[in-house]
């Protein structure tokens, strides 16, 4: 079912956005959220120093960390408040959606509509709270120890009272993210959620491409590669959007129904999409 933005936004022209009240609003307000997740990026966690974690950073380039460091905008490589992103929140989700299909108890509060909706949810953020405080001390515990092992103090006073602290710091920036993405849901457009993902993942695009050019024009990277991974990147868009927008139209053949002309048959078509999981497979 379409949200209430996407249906204000179909309805109105690119001509006629200046008179869209509601949609200029929804706009702003999903604008405004986004530019408060990337300054919360770049606040650091109680007992971090900046530069030493930088230079840690430089020494474990290129491993798997980069990977998730990707998804959180570049929060995880400075240890900000929201270093896990929305990714406990995630996992919680994909849980509860698993256990709906294997308890009965959850598949029966998952039939009772709204009301059942809502406590769904309610399982779901208890469960964003429990992986929050177990990734969370873990990844306090490893900066600890990983810096120790490299010869970098990032943390400047180690033990319990700083693990504490980056817990309780953690639990309340994935706790806000996951209420900024509920509040982009409701009141900006499109799903809130979805939008802080892509927006970490599109923040480090311009740095990326920059490097990648810099590569080119420093000859550390020929042309024919250079030519050949752009390409790659164009042809990987494109069919991604093809899988996404591809269907398999089932048709439908309704009863003959008497009409002034005669009977008639109406037909129809059921269109089943091709990638009915999505994303959630990769997540």
């Amino acid at each position: 079912m379409a949200s209430a933005a996407d249906r204000v936004s179909s309805s109105i022209s690119l001509a006629k956005f200046s008179q869209a009240t509601d949609l200029r609003k929804r706009l702003w307000f999903t604008i405004g959220a986004l530019i408060v997740f990337r300054l919360l990026s770049y606040v650091p966690l109680p007992g971090i120093d900046p530069t030493a974690l930088g230079l840690l950073g430089e020494q474990t380039k290129g491993g798997v960390l980069d990977l998730f460091n990707n998804f959180s905008g570049g929060a995880l490589k400075r240890m900000s408040l929201i270093a896990l992103g929305v990714t406990p929140y995630i996992s919680a989700s994909i849980a509860v959606q698993l256990a709906t299909s294997l308890s009965p108890t959850l598949a029966a509060i998952k039939k009772e509509g709204e009301s059942g909706r809502k406590r769904l949810n309610q399982y779901t953020r208890y469960g964003t709270v429990a992986l929050t405080i177990i990734q969370g001390y873990f990844l306090a515990a490893g900066l600890e120890s990983f810096g120790a092992a490299q010869g970098v103090a990032a943390v400047i006073e180690p033990g319990i009272m700083f693990r504490i602290g980056a817990v309780v710091s953690l639990l309340g920036g994935t706790m806000f993210l996951m209420w900024l993405g509920e509040q982009i849901t409701s009141r900006g457009i499109g799903n809130g959620i979805s939008l802080i993902i892509m927006a970490g993942i599109v923040a480090n695009l311009p740095s990326t491409l920059y490097n990648l050019f810099e590569s080119g024009r420093t000859g550390s990277l020929d042309a024919a590669r250079l030519i050949g991974i752009v390409a790659a990147v164009v042809l990987l868009i494109l069919f991604i959007c093809f899988m996404e927008r591809a269907q398999r139209r089932i048709l439908i053949q309704y009863p003959k129904r008497q009409t002034r002309t005669g009977m008639q048959a109406d037909r129809s078509h059921l269109p089943l999409k091709i990638n009915t999981a999505g994303v959630i497979p990769p997540i």
